[in-house]
């Protein structure tokens, strides 16, 4: 073995010990806030579902169009986590650094929302145009001119959180983050059947409680920052109007890449729930109930990938080459490991975890449990690839690679696993299950292409060279 490789290779435990410490004691927040923030969805699903299953159908369509919409501007707010960490890493004139890429990432955010408002303003004609039930179109136009108002806020607190795990300090973020989700939970029940004054409001109910959370997430984490002794002195606020241009180049130059791997990955599954639409409502609430879960562990390897991006960006911005492939590594085996205990879980407990999403007595319960359940051990199949390819895109990230990894989700999910899922779907009358099938194999090839750039890249002197995109 060669000395180059012996840096790369777990050859060295003594090294390896406190990169694992860590990067857990960086993800396991993390991991958390994105549970919490994955919670206010998955609260209106809970609530919705047990008003009835139209509303969850038409919250799921709304919901999975909205996030499809979200990626330019939840992508730009990505960028300012590996731009922090490089910044961090280098030292020097760090805190005006790190204020100039969280003040481009703010900009950048903000000229991303206004076209999307715009769009997603006709979601009832956009839906219709894609073959929905006029009902159901209607429906979910109301839930997302209700959530849509939380975009810019959560993509704020994006922003913000980017730049607490740059400073290893993510724990803020949770704990505003389960407020908030707890929050959630009241204004759901309150909003939705109505009381105190306030008529029930469905699905609109629904998404102004959500957009009210996310309010309340990006306040409450600009207070925590602005009152700390040690985070207030980079004065993230200050000067907020003054327009920087190299910096914002630099956001778009990490982040639309970032947004445009997330508009593939989130549309891929957005188009899917459409596409269930063509099969009926009790396919789209049961896909909505699948996805719902298979999102919540995908929240795990999310967690850790941000991790990676932060501790990976850390040590290239600080021109330590093989402790920035070790960090990458830990991240991946730590998702990996989880994302296999996740598929056991799911694949044995699938039709107790669809039921969770059901009262017995609705219309179409137990046919949508039944179709759910096939669903959830169809997305047990696709954990370890999931939780894979998430880490190693995060820790490519950290060294501001993002343009090729957007071009391999392209290939995966867009030109073999949709259209896979639909020609067994459609001309092959599988169904349903059939798009399940197709988008597991484009998870897995995206998987096995992002681990073979990490570990291309990772390899001695890649990261060396990665380090001038910084």
């Amino acid at each position: 073995m060669s000395h180059a490789t012996s840096r790369i290779i777990p050859g060295r435990l003594g090294a390896w010990g406190p990169e694992i410490r860590a990067t857990l004691a960086l993800a396991w927040p993390l991991v958390l806030t994105n549970l919490s923030q994955f919670a206010l969805s998955l609260t209106d699903a809970l609530f919705l579902g047990r008003v009835a299953t139209e509303a969850l159908a038409a919250a799921t369509l709304g919901g999975n169009l909205f996030f499809a919409m979200l990626s330019p501007a939840f992508g730009l707010a990505l960028a300012a986590g590996p731009m922090c960490a490089q910044t961090r890493g280098r030292g020097r004139g760090h805190l005006r650094g790190m204020r100039r890429d969280v003040r481009a990432a703010f900009w950048a955010c903000a000229a991303a929302t206004i076209p999307v408002w715009l769009a997603l303003w006709h979601t009832e004609w956009l839906l219709g145009a894609l073959g929905q039930e006029p009902a159901l179109a209607a429906l979910a136009a109301q839930y997302v001119r209700a959530l849509m108002w939380g975009m810019p806020l959560f993509c704020g607190f994006v922003v913000l959180r980017g730049f607490l795990s740059a400073e290893q300090r993510p724990l803020s973020a949770l704990v505003v983050s389960f407020i908030g989700v707890a929050l959630n939970i009241p204004l759901n029940y309150w909003l939705i059947h109505g009381g105190f004054g306030v008529p029930a409001l469905g699905v609109v109910g629904a998404g102004i409680a959500s957009s009210l959370c996310n309010l309340f997430m990006f306040a409450g984490l600009a207070v925590v920052i602005a009152r700390d002794r040690h985070l207030r002195r980079y004065h993230l606020f200050g000067r907020l109007w003054r327009l920087d241009v190299a910096r914002l180049r630099e956001v778009a130059q990490i982040g639309l890449p970032i947004a445009g791997s997330m508009a593939l990955e989130i549309s891929v599954f957005a188009f899917a729930a459409i596409a269930m639409g063509w099969f009926g409502a009790i396919a789209v609430a049961a896909h909505a109930i699948a996805v719902q879960v298979a999102s919540a562990t995908f929240m795990v390897p999310m967690g850790i990938g941000q991790a990676a991006t932060a501790r990976v960006g850390l040590m290239t911005g600080a021109g330590r080459a093989s402790a920035a492939a070790r960090a990458g590594w830990i991240g991946i085996a730590l998702g990996a490991g989880f994302m296999a205990a996740s598929a056991t879980t799911l694949v044995l407990l699938a039709t107790p975890i669809a039921w969770l999403f059901l009262a017995p007595g609705n219309p179409g319960a137990a046919e949508t449990a039944a179709l759910a359940a096939t669903m959830l051990v169809m997305a047990g199949f696709f954990q370890l690839s999931d939780g894979v390819q998430a880490v190693a895109s995060g820790a490519l990230r950290g060294l501001k690679d993002t343009r090729v990894p957007m071009l391999l989700a392209g290939l995966g999910y867009w030109i073999i696993g949709l259209p896979l899922g639909l020609v067994l779907a459609l001309w092959l009358e599988v169904g349903p299950i059939g798009l399940w099938i197709g988008l597991s194999a484009g998870l897995l090839l995206v998987a096995g292409m992002m681990l073979a750039r990490w570990m291309r890249l990772s390899a001695a002197g890649g990261l060396t060279l990665r380090r001038r995109l910084g």
